[in-house]
């Protein structure tokens, strides 16, 4: 008897559960975190088979000796595992799952289920994804697809070198032929998505990018890992939210926790990861978005040790500020790096723009006539060249950058790379490769510290350290230049760096860094209308659409009829005295549609929702600010003096009015594809 009471009370308890946004968006964040560094693993593997292709093709037969089959076992039973994930996971979301069946169905815990049953299957994904990437980055390892690239490069055949990014960028243009959006590094993408508020994108093309990426990379081309990692973690994030019903706020936060664990996983780094999706991607730093953030951070580090390298990106190198005189030396390392950022932005827009055939002379109008694929197969045949150049220039090149804080690099190695690796990074994307520039920008800011680190330690050698400290602290500030985020290039090299003692020089760089950077890219921008001048100077009444009201008393068939027949689903509400009550949208429909027993009992002051009614000289700044405070796609506009027909303003109309504005004055999208802008 008292089992019987203990299950029905158990029962009971089970169908009183609510799961609502805030408890679920930090579950969801780390839900996020564990499939960017999923992802991240992926990619890397990926990148390893290409290198592997590339570098190995002629050592096949040497693999399946019966010594590499034993180092192979040997890998499979070192590799990091981590079966305590199994354990806890797998309990977790089948318990979620049963508990999902039990709940009976009807209301808002039909909501409850879902949830509960979406989180649970993500959680089982990911655990049956983990594993099979653990023991393919072992077999990797084994079979030589990760390569020690200043090693292994020099016996490369010449040909080879060519050949290698010229296929790897006929390949990738043809794989984004028909996909446009796809190109670039991603990052702006990410960014643009979630300051517009649409908050979509797309998962599809999130794969395609890490493909495409993973054989730019292989290839030899020049780029980083980062920016797909973003893209596609918050491709994921975008495709879960929206599963999930969060709202637009809570769709940018997911959106920034997926690329933010894209960052943690990519380095290595979860503070950096963290700080890099509230400075860069929210752009604030309030305590309701800390947990999803840190969360999916820590999950996305966590995931991606087990399927990466755990070994830091760089190795420790003792560190010391020899005298507070070396501030003056790291100031002027700061106002060298904005400026290398901002030759690198400009030199991103002029190679696309001359590959797109809007450069002057013969050979961008013939450039620009030419398909895509075989763009990026020229592209990546200069890249090539350049390889002989400065082997810096192969992959994403971050080989390098141990043995600039080592300071094992001469000072002409140190300069060239840092000229080599600027110009062959911006022909890999800007012909229409795939890539991001984080990795690219940290190599040649270690060059540039590295050589200029070496002036100065010549000339005053008791007053300054080593040319290491300089390379390292140079690849903060020019990662906090290209990106206009300091405390993303302090933070990501700080916890690389693993000393404490280098903070300083990293403020003081990274800080002058990014402001050069930012003042001269605004200086030298054409200007255009910003989006508050547009929103604070348009109307209401300019992109309005009149509907005619409802009654209150429409019963309930009938208001379905109309609001399934109108344009943007959502009628104006009047009350019974006939004032314009509020809104009625068809979402509301879904719990009573089914239900026949509903429809002669229901009216539309039933379903209708109270909201406040905006006048039609309201500015658009004021109504978007309304409607992000009532959480709504639409608000009802009143009519003047009664003596107009009530009007709707919603969202998505103001979203394709900033475009217009933009298109029609820039001619062409309002962030570049090669440029983080904010």
């Amino acid at each position: 008897m008292n089992l019987s009471r203990l299950i029905y009370f158990l029962l009971g308890a089970s169908n009183r559960i609510r799961l609502p946004t805030p408890s679920v968006l930090p579950i969801a964040g780390a839900v996020v975190g564990l499939y960017s560094g999923l992802a991240a693993g992926i990619f890397s593997n990926l990148i390893g088979v290409m290198s592997g292709i590339t570098f190995s093709a002629a050592e096949l037969a040497a693999a399946l000796k019966p010594q590499r089959l034993r180092t192979l076992m040997e890998s499979l039973s070192s590799a990091r595992w981590h079966l305590e994930y199994a354990l806890v996971g797998v309990p977790l979301a089948l318990g979620a799952l049963l508990l999902a069946r039990i709940i009976e169905p009807g209301g808002p815990r039909d909501e409850v289920k879902r949830r509960l049953r979406l989180l649970a299957l993500l959680t089982l994904g990911g655990l049956s994804l983990y594993y099979p990437l653990v023991g393919l980055a072992a077999i990797n390892a084994v079979f030589g697809h990760a390569h020690n690239l200043p090693a292994a490069l020099p016996h490369l055949p010449w040909w080879l070198v060519l050949l290698a990014p010229t296929l790897g960028g006929l390949a990738v243009g043809r794989l984004l032929r028909d996909r446009p959006e796809t190109h670039g590094h991603g990052l702006p993408e990410v960014v643009r998505a979630v300051k517009s508020g649409a908050n979509v994108v797309p998962a599809d093309r999130g794969l395609l990018k890490l493909i495409a990426s993973a054989i730019t990379i292989g290839s030899g081309g020049s780029a980083g890992r980062e920016g797909p990692i973003v893209y596609g973690g918050a491709a994921f994030a975008s495709s879960v939210g929206r599963v999930l019903g969060f709202s637009r706020r809570e769709l940018s936060i997911l959106l920034a926790c997926g690329a933010g664990a894209g960052i943690s996983a990519s380095f290595n780094a979860p503070i950096a990861g963290a700080v890099f999706a509230m400075e860069i991607i929210l752009r604030e730093f309030e305590l309701r978005v800390f947990s999803p953030i840190i969360l999916a951070s820590v999950a996305g580090t966590l995931v991606s040790r087990g399927v990466l390298d755990e070994a830091p990106m760089l190795n420790r190198v003792n560190y010391e500020l020899v005298s507070g005189a070396e501030v003056f030396a790291y100031a002027a390392l700061g106002i060298g790096c904005g400026l290398l950022a901002f030759a690198f932005v400009k030199m991103l827009h002029g190679v696309e723009h001359f590959f797109q055939g809007r450069g002057g002379g013969r050979l961008s109008p013939w450039l620009g006539k030419k398909p895509l694929p075989v763009r990026a197969a020229l592209g990546g045949l200069c890249t090539g060249v350049l390889v002989f150049l400065s082997p810096t220039v192969w992959g994403s090149g971050h080989d390098f950058i141990n043995l600039a804080a080592a300071g094992q690099l001469p000072f002409i190695f140190l300069v060239t790379a840092c000229v080599l690796k600027l110009l062959a990074t911006s022909i890999t994307i800007g012909s229409g490769g795939s890539g991001g520039t984080f990795f690219p920008a940290a190599v040649i800011g270690a060059m540039a510290g590295g050589a200029f680190g070496t002036l100065v330690h010549y000339f005053f050698p008791l007053a300054t350290g080593p040319s290491g400290a300089y390379a390292i602290v140079g690849m903060g500030g020019a990662v906090a230049a290209l990106t206009r985020g300091p405390l993303t290039g302090m933070m990501m090299l700080y916890e690389l760096s693993g000393s404490h003692d280098i903070i300083l020089p990293l403020m003081v760089t990274c800080t002058i860094a990014s402001a050069l950077c930012h003042y001269l890219i605004e200086r030298t921008s054409t200007k255009v209308v910003s989006d508050e001048d547009l929103l604070t100077g348009t109307q209401v009444r300019t992109l309005m659409t009149q509907v005619a009201a409802v009654p209150a008393g429409t019963p309930l068939r009938a208001l379905t009829d109309q609001l399934l027949t109108s344009e943007v689903g959502t009628l104006p509400v009047l009350d019974t005295l006939g004032n314009l009550y509020g809104t009625v949208q068809v979402e509301q429909l879904r719990d009573v549609w089914r239900d026949e027993s509903m429809y002669p009992l229901l009216v539309a002051s039933d379903l209708a929702r109270k909201l406040p009614a905006l006048a039609p000289d309201t500015d658009l700044a004021h109504a978007l600010q309304m409607m992000d405070q009532e959480d709504v796609d639409a608000l009802p506009v009143a009519p003047v003096l009664g003596l107009a027909p009530c009007g709707l303003l919603t969202r998505s109309s103001v979203r394709r009015f900033l475009f217009a504005q933009h298109t029609r004055s820039n001619g062409e999208h309002a962030v570049a594809p090669t440029e983080v802008t904010h």
